[in-house]
């Protein structure tokens, strides 16, 4: 990883994010540092900040929160196995990810199963069927055979 740093080893924190493999892009990183979801040794930073090694970073991704120590700098996306290289996880970080995948397992999310938004006509029907009882033949009709009047 010689080659991977820039000239005096200066590599903005959105780069370093980006290279470690924890977001896609370079403006995803950024959008969720501007969004307060990225912390360095316990303050809230700006894409631009020049991470060094041995700082302590803090993210959240979905509901996962990790803390992370710097080991290597690189601002170039390579492989997994060489961005695994440019960080640590803490114990605490590992074991709190653990026990949160654990209760996600034992006790999933309801909304988590709905893989679309709302529900098509088919849909809703379905759901009526299951909710009402099915009605009788004559209650569909508000007019009837016999009348009420006899003269």
């Amino acid at each position: 990883m010689a080659n991977s740093t820039p000239e005096g080893g200066r590599v903005r924190l959105d780069k370093w994010l980006w290279a470690a493999r924890f977001y896609k892009t370079r403006s995803l990183s950024a959008e969720e540092i501007d969004k307060g979801r990225v912390r360095v040794n316990g303050a809230p930073v700006k894409p631009a900040r020049e991470v060094r090694i041995g700082d302590v970073v803090e993210l959240r991704s979905g509901s996962v929160q990790r803390t992370l120590v710097v080991r290597a700098l690189s601002g170039v996306r390579g492989p997994a196995t060489a961005a695994a290289l440019l960080y640590e996880e803490t114990a605490e970080s590992v074991a709190q990810r653990l026990a949160a995948a654990e209760r996600r397992r034992l006790a999933p999310e309801p909304a988590e199963s709905i893989t679309q938004g709302r529900p098509s006509k088919r849909d809703r029907r379905e759901l009526d069927a299951w909710q009402k009882p099915p009605a009788e033949w004559n209650d569909r009709w508000s007019a009837s055979l016999e009348s009420d009047d006899e003269d």
